[in-house]
């Protein structure tokens, strides 16, 4: 996908990994500093995706079943693969279906699959795994307004984290992982404690209205996906941005100055 002046609109995968203990939390990460896209915000793991997620060999690597092809099955498998790189987290089966629950091999190849995503395709037929992206669903799409100088297509995915790994951010591309309950991370970026940029605040506040990570689930199976594409409005007042008002964020006037 190009813009009107022809400047790429990268396809990205995001995902929200929730859990239910000690409360309905999300994992969010702490861009490093020096990342050059909202550096040092507190978002959900993500990135673009990689021609090798395009890769056919996934037919064998996908668990039977799951309706997910083209496009879409890329997409999931970018979330997936982010998720491992960023924060450890492998969302994976065994062959005989059972949940893994990550091991000393795929924790020693994060560096080096963050360094060459092509090999991550190599790293799950060793690991023996399958990788269920029926497990994962579809929360919002984001197009970064055409202003920016990057711009992205970003799909935000929602799923389970699985009980048995552990969060651990990779120290490049994240300084912190933490689980944080979305009112929180909301309060914390209200009150300056924290980055929020203006696409993770408004999925925060989209988040927030559910009561329980299969709640979450469930809403964003039944909401319709509006594509959002901020656009900028010029007023006596200063410059806002706003969103399509059907896409399920309420009417949304921000300032300019939300953005990254």
């Amino acid at each position: 996908m190009t813009d009107v002046s022809g400047a790429p609109i990268l396809p990205a995968a995001t995902l929200l990994l929730l859990r239910d203990e000690p409360e309905f939390q999300v994992l969010m990460v702490q861009r490093h500093h020096q990342i050059d896209f909202a550096a040092g915000a507190l978002v959900f793991p993500g990135g673009k995706t990689h021609a090798a997620d395009h890769d056919p060999r996934w037919a064998a690597r996908i668990l039977d079943g799951d309706g997910v092809e083209g496009e879409q099955r890329a997409l999931r498998i970018a979330a997936v693969r982010e998720a491992y790189e960023e924060v450890g987290i492998l969302l994976a089966r065994r062959s005989d279906g059972g949940e893994f629950r990550g091991d000393e091999a795929a924790d020693r190849e994060r560096a080096a699959i963050a360094a060459a995503p092509g090999a991550f395709l190599d790293l799950i037929g060793g690991l023996d795994l399958r990788l269920d992206l029926s497990a994962l669903t579809v929360f919002a799409r984001w197009i970064t307004p055409a202003m920016m100088p990057k711009r992205f297509d970003t799909w935000f995915f929602v799923g389970h984290a699985p009980q048995e790994q552990l969060a651990r951010c990779d120290g490049m591309e994240t300084v912190d992982a933490a689980w944080i309950a979305p009112r929180e991370a909301l309060r914390l970026g209200a009150a300056g404690e924290r980055t929020v940029i203006f696409p993770t605040r408004m999925n925060l506040q989209l988040l927030a209205e559910a009561t329980s990570a299969e709640d979450a689930v469930r809403r964003s199976r039944e909401r319709r996906l509006v594509t959002v594409e901020p656009k900028m409005t010029v007023g006596p007042d200063g410059r806002f941005l706003v969103i399509p008002p059907d896409a399920g964020y309420g009417e949304i006037r921000a300032p300019a100055s939300s953005l990254p």
